[in-house]
């Protein structure tokens, strides 16, 4: 044999055959997807959980109570780092099924005028209010003006204002005031005088307890309102962890619990919320990623 036909015989041994496979059926790409979407959720719900649990988590406003500073719609991102963490920072609801018990971990203690997201101490619900009474603290309201340890806190009026509460069809008139909670000052919306939680009894804050308000006053049902609470003693409600008056999904947040808290309202990181731009009604400006 020449030197050419081994060399031919060669190079032919070393080139690759063509490789010919089976279509896949239906039934093997419905498998390779699915495959596929296994291998992505086994990391990203992991990675997920751990940024929500340790980090921040997303969560939307259903309601008015703290309008004008959230509007309905709002996705509000929470700083779940800021208070330590709790059995209630776990998320998904995970929490209160695991015998993590009772107390915090990493504590610090929030400020007067933060946003805070915490668990409604008789029921199932997550609820977003401001905090004004720190413990020790005595709050009541007198004429829709909070006082704070016996002195007003730091009022003045801004504008009177009309717009369309949320899936209302007739509008309302509005006062806006802005508070002054240390060195923070915030708006709040007040719609009718004299109104149920306009005048209040005396609220001693208990120890590891905290005292909240909407900044909506007059469509917030808040600590404000006595059906959450102990009985008052000599007009004075001082105490935490009695059974409502009235049914648990009917009772104000009354004091919430240290352990409760969930996180700091951080910023509006974005909103689907629409509004009427009827003339001479008011609408909330466009928000996105607006600190709170």
């Amino acid at each position: 044999m020449s030197e050419t036909d081994t060399k031919t015989e060669t190079e032919a041994e070393a080139e690759p055959e063509d490789v010919i496979s089976e279509p896949l059926t239906f039934g093997d790409k419905v498998k390779n997807e699915l495959a596929e979407w296994g291998r992505l959720l086994v990391v990203f719900i992991p990675a997920v959980f751990f940024i929500s649990l340790f980090l921040y988590e997303q969560r939307v406003i259903p309601s008015e109570s703290m309008v004008p500073n959230l509007q309905v719609g709002d996705r509000v991102l929470v700083n779940k780092y800021a208070y330590g963490y709790s059995r209630y920072s776990v998320p998904w609801g995970v929490g209160r099924i695991l015998p993590l018990g009772e107390g915090r971990i990493f504590a610090r203690q929030p400020e007067r005028g933060d946003v805070v997201v915490f668990m409604h101490p008789h029921f199932k619900r997550v609820m977003i209010k401001r905090l004004v009474g720190l413990p020790g603290d005595r709050i009541e309201m007198r004429d829709e003006m909070l006082y704070r340890n016996g002195e007003p806190v730091e009022t003045e009026f801004v504008r009177q204002l009309t717009y369309v509460p949320h899936k209302w069809t007739r509008a309302q008139e509005t006062r806006e005031f802005t508070e002054r909670h240390g060195d923070r000052e915030i708006l709040v919306h007040q719609w009718q005088r004299n109104s149920a939680n306009d005048t209040t009894g005396v609220y001693v804050v208990p120890e590891g307890h905290f005292f909240f308000m909407g900044d909506n006053r007059d469509n917030s049902t808040d600590a404000r309102d006595p059906s959450g609470h102990c009985p008052p003693v000599d007009g004075i409600i001082d105490r935490a962890g009695c059974t409502p008056r009235v049914s648990l999904e009917r009772a104000s947040v009354g004091f919430v619990p240290f352990d409760h808290l969930i996180g700091r309202g951080q910023t509006v990181a974005w909103t689907t919320k629409r509004c009427r731009k009827d003339a001479g009604l008011d609408c909330p400006p466009k928000r996105v990623w607006k600190p709170l």
